[in-house]
């Protein structure tokens, strides 16, 4: 492979390196959602990715985001209502997804992603983000989580909406990497303006027993709140932790940035941002070298 050809794992701005995370497995948006093929290329490769997990009847972790498997795969219901065996004979659903059959790929889990993880390079990092909270998951997928994950050297970071499930599992598995995600309580205080309230939950939070190495936010919350005198990056930063933008996707890829893009792309790594979550990883580096001169 060229070395100049763009792999959508990193750019370098100002002397220093912001990943490009996969989201959901994609470097481009024209990939299968959770692709296997393009997770086992990304451990290969170093890169930094995202998967959605969501619990089982039985305890087990299917590869998902939604709570429900109608619009992902060929199944109907909420996931939590089957069993793996049950679901073991899903497909993902690739309408539209150029030279993939609609049904043509099984869903993946839990054990799937673990085999591939124990052939990932050092450089990589996958991202297990737990849809489902504690109290949906329970004991017996708790266990399940911090069994598989125990040990060292994994490259993992787990993350989730729910803080209790974090530190539940931060407890059983001090040595496993935590991720935080406020973005969605901190964007309930900005819709009601109480932007000193947000403030002061970023910085509970951080300060929290969770003890996150990587804090994801919402990258327009990032902005809006920087335009309200808030630099939540800065916040994190001073607590030492990393951070996520996320999901920043170029509408156009095939044209690069817009001068919009640009604007708030470049923005984002003023502020220091040490990662970004993009559909687009390998025009999103692409785009950004012929910006500054590179491409």
């Amino acid at each position: 492979m060229n070395p100049a050809t763009p792999q959508g794992l990193s750019i370098l701005h100002d002397n220093r390196r912001v990943m490009l995370k996969w989201h959901r497995l994609r470097r481009r948006r024209a990939d299968p959602l959770f692709g296997a093929g393009n997770l086992a290329l990304g451990l290969q490769l170093g890169a930094s990715m995202e998967v959605d997990l969501r619990v089982t009847a039985d305890g087990d972790f299917a590869v998902l985001h939604d709570d429900v498997l109608d619009e992902e795969t060929d199944g109907i219901g909420p996931v939590a209502a089957h069993q793996r065996p049950a679901l073991a004979g899903l497909h993902y659903d690739d309408a539209g997804v150029p030279g993939v059959a609609r049904h043509g790929r099984r869903l993946l889990f839990f054990d799937d992603l673990m085999t591939l993880l124990r052939e990932a390079q050092p450089q990589a990092l996958l991202q297990l983000d737990i849809k489902d909270d504690l109290a949906t998951i329970g004991a017996r997928g708790l266990g399940r989580l911090a069994d598989a994950l125990q040990g060292d050297g994994l490259p993992v970071i787990v993350s989730g909406d729910c803080n209790d499930l974090i530190l539940a599992l931060g407890q059983r598995l001090p040595n496993v990497a935590r991720g935080l995600e406020p973005s969605f309580r901190l964007m309930d205080l900005f819709a009601r303006g109480d932007v000193k309230g947000a403030e002061a939950l970023l910085r509970a939070e951080l300060a929290g027993s969770v003890q996150p190495r990587m804090v994801y936010l919402h990258w327009t919350m990032v902005l809006d709140a920087l335009d309200a005198g808030l630099d939540f990056v800065a916040i994190c930063h001073d607590e030492g932790k990393a951070v996520d933008a996320w999901t920043f996707t170029p509408a156009n890829p095939a044209e690069g940035f817009t001068e919009t893009e640009w604007h708030a792309f470049s923005r984002l790594l003023e502020l220091g941002v040490d990662q970004i979550t993009t559909d687009e990883a390998v025009a999103t580096e692409a785009a950004y070298a012929k910006r500054v001169g590179l491409g």
